[in-house]
Parts: C-alpha cells; sequence; structure tokens
C-alpha cells in the first residue's frame, strides 16, 4: 500500500511539474498584461488531430477549437438550436430533402501557414472557399485514410461519393480529389451544394460537426503530408503551437480569427443562462490566449493537481474522489471556502459492453450465442457498480437511446437493467453451457473450453471495474481474461474486429436519437458500429427511420429497432454516468455542452475571482 501511494504522489509530482513548467515567457517588449491561459487534465490520450482519422473524445474535443464546420449549436439555447459558423446564413433544401445547399461567408481566412505561398514564393492570407469542404468530405472517403468515419458518411449516400473512393480501391490508385460528384459540389467561390440518393431530413445537424467536418485546405494536407495531424490549420478561434503526443497540448488565440462575438439566446427560464448572456453578450471571441493540456490518466494525480492549483478545471472526478468534492451531493467546505464551482448533470450518453459478432466464441446469431451474451448481461452488478464503484455517479440503462435526444423515455424498461443471476444460470444451462468437469468453470455446448476475453486499460479506475466484472461473471461459472492496452490500441483494434469484448462509452452528437442507434447499422462496421452486428431487420428498420420525417411512423421505428437491440444484445448498455465539473472561481462563464465538444471560446479567466491558489 505505501509503494503504491508513493507512486501515486510521484505521478501526482510529475503532473504538477508538467504544469507548473507550461507558463508562457513573455516575448521583449511584450506588453505587461498576462495572457489568460486555462489549464487542465485529459484524463484519456488523444489519438490523432485529423479529422478524418479520429473518433475518440478527446481528439474530438480539440479538434473543432481549430477547424470549423457551415455550422454550430448555440452555446446556451436548451433545446439546442443550429447557428451559422462559417455559413452565411441557414442551409437551403429542396422539397424533398436530396439536395441541400449552403453558402459560405466571404472574407473568412484560415491561420497562417508556410504552406499558403504564392508562386512567388510569398506567403499569402488563404480565404475558405466552398471547395474547402468540397475536399474535407473527400477526406473521409479516401481509402488510404481507413476513417472510423466513413461508415457514417457513407449512410448519409452522397451520389458519387462511394463510387469515387470504390474506384480507387477497384484501380489500386490513388483517391482522385479532382473529379467532380453531384453529392459534394462547389457551385461557385462560396456555395456548397450536397445531393443526396434519399430523404435526410435531419441532414443540417450534421454540418455542426466541426470535429468531423471542420474545413481543412488542401495546400496544408499536401504540404505536411503524413504529419498533417500534427499541424492541422484551420481558421477557427485557436491554433496548435505545441504537441507532445499523449503528454501535452497547448493551443493559442489564432490572431487572424475573423471578429466573432458571443451571442448565445438561453430560454427565458434559464437564470444561469441568462447571466451568462448578460455578461458576456457582444464579447469577442474567444475571450482566453492560450489553452495548456495534460494527459494525466491516473485519477489520484489528477486531483492532486487540481487541489493544489495547478489547474484551473477538473472535468469528470472520478468515482475514487467524488465522496470528498460532494459529500452527500454538497460541495465539501473545504472547496467552497476556496470558491470552487461545481456542476452536475447526467451524461448524454451511455456506458456499455459490446460484443464482438463475428468472434466465434460470443458472436453469432443463433439461440445458444444469443443466450451467453444475454447470460453475460444478467451476470453483471450494475447497481453495485453505481453504489459502490461509482458512489452513486450513475442511473441504470435501459436502452439504447441516450438521454437529453429526442426519442428517449424515462419509463422505459428492458432486461438491460436487469442483474438476475439465477437467470443468468438457466440460460447458460438451457443452451448447454455446462460444467463438465466440475471445476466450478463452464465449457462451451461442444465441451471445449469457454474463456472470454476482455479488453482493459492499466488505470486504477478500469482495474476496479473489471475486478467487480470478473467477480460477477465468475458467480455464475465464466472466467474472464483480461488483456490490458492503452485506451487508442484498444480503439484501434476495436475497429478492426480484434477484440471479443470491451467496455467503453459513447455520447450523442445531435438532438436525434437515431445517433445512437449507428452502432447497429451493418454499414458502420469498423466505425460506429464496433460490434459488427449485421441485422437485415435492424437495416431495413435503420434505413426508414433516416428518411422519414419526425413523428409517429417514425417513432414506431424508434420502438421496433429498440427491441431488436435489446433482444439480440450485441452490446450489454449499463449506466448513464453523472458527470461533475469542478472550476476555480476565475473560470466564468462555463457551461457543459451537450452535443458538441467546444467550449473554450465561451470562457474567461478572471484574474480577480482567483484562478489559481
Amino acid at each position: 500500500m505505501k509503494r503504491r501511494l508513493r507512486a501515486g504522489l510521484a505521478g501526482a509530482a510529475l503532473a504538477l511539474a508538467l504544469a507548473s513548467s507550461a507558463a508562457p515567457a513573455q516575448p521583449a517588449g511584450a506588453s505587461a498584461t498576462p495572457q489568460k491561459v486555462l489549464r487542465y487534465a485529459f484524463r484519456v490520450a488523444e489519438t490523432s488531430l485529423d479529422p478524418a482519422k479520429v473518433n475518440d473524445t478527446y481528439s474530438k474535443t480539440l479538434i473543432p477549437h481549430i477547424l470549423e464546420a457551415p455550422y454550430k449549436f448555440d452555446h446556451l439555447a436548451r433545446p439546442v438550436k443550429l447557428k451559422p459558423l462559417t455559413a452565411d446564413g441557414p442551409p437551403q433544401s429542396s422539397d424533398d430533402y436530396r439536395t441541400w445547399t449552403v453558402k459560405i461567408r466571404p472574407g473568412i481566412y484560415f491561420a497562417d501557414d508556410p504552406a499558403f505561398k504564392a508562386p512567388d514564393g510569398r506567403q499569402v492570407r488563404r480565404e475558405l472557399v466552398a471547395q474547402d469542404y468540397v475536399y474535407s468530405f473527400k477526406r473521409f472517403a479516401d481509402p488510404a485514410h481507413k476513417s472510423p468515419s466513413w461508415s457514417g458518411i457513407a449512410s448519409d449516400k452522397y451520389l458519387g461519393l462511394a463510387e469515387l473512393r470504390q474506384d480507387a480501391l477497384d484501380r489500386k490508385t490513388r483517391f482522385d480529389y479532382d473529379r467532380e460528384i453531384e453529392g459534394v459540389k462547389a457551385l461557385d467561390r462560396y456555395t456548397l451544394r450536397f445531393k443526396v440518393a434519399d430523404p435526410r431530413p435531419r441532414f443540417a445537424e450534421g454540418l455542426a460537426a466541426s470535429d468531423v467536418i471542420g474545413a481543412v485546405a488542401r495546400e496544408v494536407v499536401e504540404f505536411y503530408g503524413d504529419g498533417f495531424d500534427a499541424h492541422p490549420v484551420g481558421t477557427g478561434p485557436f491554433k496548435l503551437v505545441e504537441w507532445r503526443r499523449s503528454s501535452r497540448i497547448v493551443l493559442e488565440r489564432n490572431p487572424q480569427f475573423r471578429e466573432m462575438v458571443y451571442d448565445a439566446e438561453p430560454a427565458a427560464d434559464d437564470a444561469e443562462g441568462q447571466a451568462l448572456a448578460a455578461r458576456f453578450r457582444g464579447r469577442r471571441l474567444p475571450m482566453i490566449d492560450r489553452v495548456e493540456i495534460s494527459i494525466v490518466e491516473q485519477e489520484q494525480p489528477r486531483w492532486l493537481s487540481f487541489l493544489n492549483g495547478e489547474a484551473d478545471f477538473m472535468e469528470r472526478v472520478g468515482f475514487e474522489f467524488i465522496d470528498t468534492a460532494m459529500p452527500e451531493g454538497r460541495l465539501a467546505p473545504h472547496l467552497a471556502k476556496r470558491g470552487v464551482q461545481a456542476w452536475r448533470r447526467l451524461e448524454t450518453g451511455n456506458t456499455y459492453m459490446y460484443f464482438n459478432m463475428e468472434h466465434p466464441v460470443v458472436g453469432g446469431y443463433t439461440p445458444d450465442k444469443v443466450a451467453l451474451r444475454r447470460a453475460i448481461g444478467l451476470a453483471l452488478d450494475i447497481p453495485r457498480e453505481i453504489r459502490l464503484l461509482r458512489h452513486g455517479q450513475g442511473v441504470l440503462t435501459q436502452s439504447p437511446i441516450a438521454p437529453y435526444t429526442t426519442s428517449y423515455d424515462p419509463a422505459f424498461r428492458s432486461e438491460f437493467g436487469d442483474h438476475d443471476p439465477a437467470r443468468a444460470k438457466a440460460l447458460l444451462d438451457l443452451y448447454g453451457y455446462l460444467d463438465r468437469d466440475g471445476d466450478g468453470l463452464r465449457e462451451q455446448p461442444d465441451g471445449s473450453a469457454l474463456l472470454l476475453e476482455l479488453a482493459s486499460q492499466p488505470d486504477a479506475t478500469t482495474r476496479s471495474l473489471d475486478e467487480l466484472t470478473t467477480k460477477n461473471l465468475a458467480a455464475v461459472g465464466l472466467r474472464v481474461k483480461l488483456k490490458p492496452a492503452q485506451w487508442p490500441e484498444n480503439l484501434k483494434a476495436a475497429r478492426a474486429g480484434s477484440l471479443m469484448m470491451w467496455s467503453l462509452a459513447g455520447a450523442s452528437k445531435s438532438a436525434d436519437s437515431q445517433g445512437a442507434l449507428a452502432r447497429y447499422d451493418s454499414k458502420q462496421i469498423g466505425g460506429q458500429n464496433m460490434a459488427r452486428f449485421k441485422l437485415p431487420a435492424f437495416d431495413v428498420v435503420y434505413a426508414q427511420m433516416e428518411s422519414l420525417p419526425d413523428g409517429p411512423e417514425r417513432a414506431a421505428l424508434f420502438d421496433q429497432a429498440i427491441r431488436l437491440a435489446v433482444a439480440y444484445m450485441p452490446y450489454k448498455f449499463r449506466l448513464t454516468r453523472v458527470i461533475t465539473d469542478m472550476a476555480y472561481p476565475g473560470l466564468v462563464g462555463y457551461r457543459r455542452p451537450v452535443f458538441w465538444n467546444e467550449w473554450w471560446m465561451y470562457v474567461d479567466i478572471d484574474p480577480a475571482l482567483g484562478t489559481r491558489r
């Protein structure tokens, strides 16, 4: 125990050293006004800064602060509201929702970069144009990138885009970025048009995903080549100035960022939102100068660095320290005396365990394989996980649908919410998973050994959860082997179909609930569909949901889809986490986004209120 404590404190010292050495030096002749710097730690390392190559939350938090989509969600509006970002006005759609046209606002420029040069070698300013979005969309289709987002983009059926990709695969040649297609096309310098094969009534929501379709310039990608992910150049409020992979990321205010002001529109009954809007209305964005991110995967050093004032903000206080921080749900007195602020709400997503449906042990659609997955789900004691390990910071998940989305029903109940070891044993007995040699462990129906392999991560939080999972499954006669690796490696293996089982979390990207069901869509295998679930009956329902406008007919399809998801159980949904974020009083204006990841431009650092100790 003493050795473990010393190791934890050493990790804390390292985190504090990284943070304390981060203060930027003032250049000679610079103003004496100190920079406004936001410092905090990510709990998981980023994977890349290339939007075509990522599908993880932390990379998707960095990217939209650098790159910009045509639209954004209003930071304070609830329910959410779409607003232009680089677009000049709202998107225009045809009556059948198959054609969408967007005007890009003239006079928006990329951050200065050596990639932007005139023929005579002079560096020039580079304006954002419609063709940049065409190029950015095509990058997801380029087979060379193996984009995890491609399956989701392909599901929208942009005319000609899949064919362009397939041509590169068939010919084994480079992807032809210069070939025009009808699906994504620049009609002129500032007019962008999308054409899709089937109606997409909610298409506009996807145009607000800066973490996916933020505009990149072709010159930059070609200038840096394989090093582009370390040199993302965008039109957004910040630019990357330092990146030590899986260790430290620094962004600074983009000096070329256009004039944009705080214009959030909270609901009339949102007192906190109204106060923020009144305080910041008309302020130019961003309001801070610099953001310094450290990667601290262990909870103890992350928490200690916050307590010691080396971080302004702590995202998602871990359940190991939640009782210390929020005893009985109230801010601890020692933190309140220091002016610490706390925000709590349900996450816009769920945690789940997925089963590789192509794996010979847990995959398949026959009754015995379904019974095995159901038994595993019933054996997991999620109420105990919430009560003891998470210290009450979660609620049982009954459905794949996430809170705050359009089809979420808090009254819905299903087997996802059941803990029933007796029923789990009965299912295993019925379908031939028996303990034939009396060692307390079950074999497969054909008598061969039954070993479950669960991917894991080498951190204290995951170890605690894995210990409970292993005990739960051992109680019904199932043996588990843990396979630890770093989170990015597990994610890569999951997309490739190399893992048997893995527990992780997902979050919704928009208000429409269909996004939560993308993980069951067979067209998104290798992307959102990590379970590699392929059920024609589900695919038919999913495709119909995409094309229909909101209404009773579409709502009935959601019911069908959810029941198929529960019946075949390629995913065992566990819980929805309660998120607690904390900050020192000098961080002003924070509100956790609902369906997006960008927020740094909407906060201010007020030294007069005491940012750090």
